[in-house]
């Protein structure tokens, strides 16, 4: 026990997460990164002597025998808006890093949607039946789960998904975090788990894209994708919620979802196999909710399609959504996407787009939308955190493949750069919609 506790003590020091105060800024300990000789020897020790603690085996412990980071990236530009844009999280910094990473081999022109190792996550705790207190930023790696975990066994666990974009002045915006909070919470009630406050989500998004801001691509070149999870962490056999939850962030800067960019996918509808189900967790952004559309998304993706699109599970004939995608048909002056009802996500792109769309003068419909009316469009297209706004180039039924003009669809483009333009500061924010970090 002494011996355990004495490697943990060394691994859990914390010091103020601001370095302006302690640091000079070329030795902030954001912008180094771990040392190897600490993470081959130490955590790996530290984990055995846990393992046979048994106070400790019954907890659930993020283990700290992180990956490393390649260590390939010389010193970005993106320094010198560091330097007239200090770090200012609230949260504190379990451990700091011994060497720099660079950033000058990312080819910021050509960033797909893959995960790259940023510097930290945020990670805050809660007990069944508790609150969430004070969370801390680790380095960004690996955690350790207990085999019974909550989220292994039964899949009690449900994410979001935010961007955070620089302006040109180099400060920061994130857009409508507090609309993910409250989903977080609403989906967190429906699988029985205790959730972060919409403030106390809010303000760790903050800490972490703060902790990783050197991340956030230039301005035009992408964007910082956030991911923030919530999961039963705590040990269960029997069917029951978790006993413990964890609140973990981690981000990673992104270009495009899809390998076309901002040009026209190509659809199949999916007739057999469904998303979601009138009763089920299709109305909530849960983990099962993405492994249910994988065989039909593999199979479309092989045959050459972009993605799927689904439709209900008792006409099979009104649309749903694409796998991670809400849906829009255009014809005319009216755009008309599925009503949620239960089995829909409701997107936060998908709410600011219908708000955007009707200020672009343009009448909006959320209703039962049926593949004939897909079929007789003039354009189509679809919405999401990841795509933004995706037009769609084809739909293919049954066997009939419908295309939708030769390009980008004017409704498209529209609504595409209104809201693009609004995300990354180029245009005033009259909706209120954006957060701006300093």
């Amino acid at each position: 026990m002494e011996g355990s506790a004495a490697v943990c003590a060394r691994i859990r020091l914390t010091c103020p997460i601001c370095p302006s105060r302690h640091f000079p800024f070329h030795q902030s300990p954001f912008l180094v990164q771990p040392s190897r000789s600490l993470s081959l020897k130490v955590y790996p020790f530290s984990f055995l002597l846990i393992s046979y603690c048994p106070l400790l085996s019954s907890l659930i412990h993020f283990s700290l025998n992180l990956q490393l980071v390649p260590n390939h990236f010389p010193l970005s530009p993106l320094s010198l808006l560091e330097a007239s844009s200090p770090l200012k999280p609230s949260a504190t910094v379990s451990e700091s890093y011994s060497e720099t990473i660079d950033l000058t081999d990312i080819e910021w022109d050509n960033l797909g949607f893959g995960i790259q190792p940023t510097d930290y996550m945020y990670v805050m705790k809660c007990a069944q039946g508790g609150t969430f207190s004070k969370g801390e930023l680790k380095r960004f790696g690996n955690i350790e789960l207990n085999p019974s975990a909550g989220i292994l066994n039964y899949g009690q666990g449900l994410f979001e998904g935010l961007k955070a974009y620089r302006k040109q002045d180099g400060n920061i915006l994130l857009f409508r975090p507090e609309e993910n909070g409250l989903r977080m919470q609403i989906g967190a009630e429906r699988m029985c788990m205790p959730s972060p406050t919409v403030e106390q989500f809010v303000e760790a998004v903050k800490d972490t894209v703060l902790a990783n801001k050197r991340w956030v691509p230039p301005p035009g070149k992408g964007s910082l994708y956030i991911r923030p999870l919530l999961m039963g962490s705590g040990p269960v056999l029997g069917l029951a919620p978790s006993p413990e939850y964890t609140f973990l962030i981690y981000v990673s800067p992104v270009g495009n979802y899809f390998k076309e960019g901002l040009a026209p996918i190509n659809l199949i509808v999916e007739h057999e196999l469904h998303r979601a189900t009138p009763g089920g967790t299709g109305g909530v952004k849960t983990i099962g909710n993405y492994a249910a559309v994988l065989k039909a998304q593999s199979e479309a993706k092989a045959k050459g399609y972009s993605d799927v699109l689904y439709l209900d599970c008792v006409h099979k004939r009104y649309l749903e959504e694409v796998s991670s995608c809400n849906i829009f048909v255009v014809k005319g002056n009216i755009i008309s996407t599925p009503a949620i009802k239960g089995t829909i996500l409701p997107g936060i792109t998908r709410k600011s787009i219908i708000d955007v769309a009707r200020s672009q003068g343009f009448q909006v419909e959320e209703r039962f939308v049926s593949v004939d009316e897909l079929l007789d469009a003039d354009e189509v297209f679809c919405t999401g955190t990841a795509v933004v706004v995706s037009p769609v180039g084809s739909i293919t039924y049954l066997g009939k493949r419908v295309s939708y003009g030769d390009g980008i669809g004017v409704v498209s483009q529209q609504l595409y750069t209104v809201l693009t333009r609004l995300q990354m500061g180029l245009t005033a924010d009259e909706m209120n919609w954006t957060l701006e970090l300093r």
